[in-house]
């Protein structure tokens, strides 16, 4: 049986949507939407009118792609601020042997001390459970055990995080499936083995913002958000050269290099000033522009990081629109060595790096049923045959909360759409 999964990334300058169906034990992409965004600053939605409308626009599109409407979502939050915690708890199974049950309520225990009153869950990210004091194990379901202990991440934000993102899609009338953060979402479209073993950081340039995220093992542990982005070089290139944004953007992204070594200088680009007159731009002028901006980046990130921890870092990922950028492989290597490198969505049809935080949120909560036993689908069996046939052109209520919707799906509370 095929399932589809619908995820949304709210960002300043775009809304990413992206459609998957999983079949036979492979992720397909079936839909990925950019679109242009209005009513977010740095992250944060600060027009609700004007963010409905991208979102509107960005789900017809994707709906329009897919052949059937899309009600149901996968949502990333605002991470400033966010707060980790490692939550455990212990509990005597109930039978013979462990099942979901007794492994999510270890988890609940755990969260009953943790939670403050200016927080909203997120999410919890599991990292194993012991048997008995002794046996350690990532998924101990239908192992026999007297005693059962539960670690995990949990994940909380401002209550503000959540509900701007909530409120504004259920006025849209679209439900919530689940909800985590961009730190959850990206490390889960780039993990692997080694990461799994391994202390890291991944780095996503944005817009309007740079997010530097701090793992152990795959587990986020710590996240900080500095003032600057993709944004920065367009104004660079546009006061250098007196164009508008929208030229110096399509001269970042068509013709500028992240760096100074392969850019030509009798390569050239011809455009026109604010005040009309033509101008001619060379590869390795434009491309010296960029490369100091980044420099500039990069030494906001190491001092983040710095701050962070006092650990060897043993890996860097660079992910977000301007990870896209020609030769930015010499930019990670001048400012952070061989242990940087940049993201590669592997994903067959969004092999771009703005929509790692998409495709891994989806990818996270595939591993969360995975874990839970389940199998769920957004999309129902009378809707997948319009979704298999290409000519074929709510969130309920704010009044039970956000903890609670998203803590019943997390914990397995809802009825299982099978």
């Amino acid at each position: 049986m095929k399932r589809v999964y619908a995820s949304i990334d709210l960002g300043s300058d775009s809304i990413k949507v992206a459609i998957c169906e999983l079949y036979l034990g492979h992720l397909n992409l079936l839909a990925a939407i950019n679109t242009p965004s209005a009513g977010i600053k740095r992250g944060l939605i600060t027009d609700p009118e004007a963010v409905s409308k991208s979102i509107s626009k960005a789900l017809k599109d994707a709906s329009d792609m897919l052949g059937v409407p899309i009600t149901k979502v996968l949502a990333t939050v605002p991470g400033h601020h966010a707060e980790y915690k490692i939550i455990k708890g212990e509990v005597k199974p109930t039978g013979d042997l462990i099942t979901i049950k007794d492994m999510m309520e270890t988890y609940k225990l755990g969260m009953k001390s943790q939670l403050l009153p200016n927080e909203e869950f997120v999410t919890v990210v599991p990292i194993d459970f012991k048997i008995n004091d002794k046996t350690i194990m990532e998924d101990p379901k239908g192992f026999p055990g007297e005693k059962l202990q539960g670690r995990a991440m949990m994940v909380t934000t401002p209550k503000k995080n959540v509900y701007s993102v909530a409120s504004v899609l259920e006025g849209l009338g679209i439900e919530i499936v689940d909800i985590s953060t961009e730190a959850v979402a990206d490390i889960n479209c780039f993990r692997n083995e080694e990461l799994e073993k391994s202390v890291g950081a991944l780095i996503n340039i944005g817009y309007e913002t740079t997010t530097v995220n701090l793992y152990s093992k795959c587990i986020p542990v710590k996240t900080k958000i500095i003032g600057c982005g993709g944004k920065d070089i367009d104004q660079d290139l546009a006061q250098n050269y007196n164009i508008s944004l929208d030229v110096a953007r399509k001269l970042k992204e068509t013709f500028a290099l992240a760096h100074t070594t392969n850019a030509g200088n009798l390569d050239v680009y011809e455009t026109l000033e604010l005040n009309g007159k033509k101008i001619v731009i060379s590869q390795l002028e434009a491309s010296k522009i960029v490369q100091m901006r980044l420099n500039e980046i990069f030494e906001l990130v190491k001092n983040e990081i710095n701050s962070l921890t006092n650990k060897p870092i043993q890996y860097i990922i660079l992910t977000g629109g301007v990870s896209n950028m020609m030769d930015i492989k010499y930019s990670l290597r001048d400012n952070f060595g061989s242990i940087a490198n940049k993201g590669s969505v592997k994903l067959i049809g969004a092999r771009n790096n703005k929509y790692s935080t998409v495709i891994g949120n989806i990818i996270y909560f595939l591993n969360t049923l995975k874990l839970k036993g389940i199998n769920y689908t957004m999309i129902d069996d009378d809707e997948m045959d319009l979704v298999s046939s290409p000519e074929t052109d709510s969130l309920s209520s704010l009044n039970g909360t956000m903890l609670g919707k998203v803590f019943g799906y997390f914990f397995g509370e809802e009825e299982d759409n099978e």
